[in-house]
């Protein structure tokens, strides 16, 4: 018995937007042409050097990875029972990023950037 019906789907969509199309695909732009990506505004403008080192390792692990956001979507629209165990990895991948992010604009704004 589901708590919710249709659960599944409703996370598989989710995960296929959020992360496989606005995450993984935005970094990918970003590792293939980083200008570009600045130009549209996936990456900060007035970027210091030393950051950008930073962030350019970021969206290659991201884009390493990544891929695996649109296989769990599909799993889970499909309702496979091996899609919510590898759900963890792209989970646990997008925790850290909210981590680092949270204590990353903390310390630019420490930093006065």
């Amino acid at each position: 018995m589901e708590v919710i019906p249709y659960f599944h789907i409703i996370v598989g969509i989710l995960i296929f937007v959020v992360g496989f199309i606005f995450h993984w695909l935005g970094q990918l732009i970003s590792v293939l042409n980083w200008d570009y990506a600045t130009k549209i505004g996936l990456q900060e403008k007035k970027l210091v050097p030393e950051f950008k080192v930073y962030e350019h390792a970021i969206a290659v692990a991201d884009a390493s990875i990544g891929w695996i956001y649109g296989i769990v979507a599909v799993g889970l629209v499909l309702n496979y029972s091996w899609a919510f165990k590898l759900a963890w990895i792209p989970g646990v991948v997008f925790l850290y990023h909210s981590l680092s992010y949270w204590f990353w604009i903390g310390n630019q704004n420490s930093l006065g950037h």
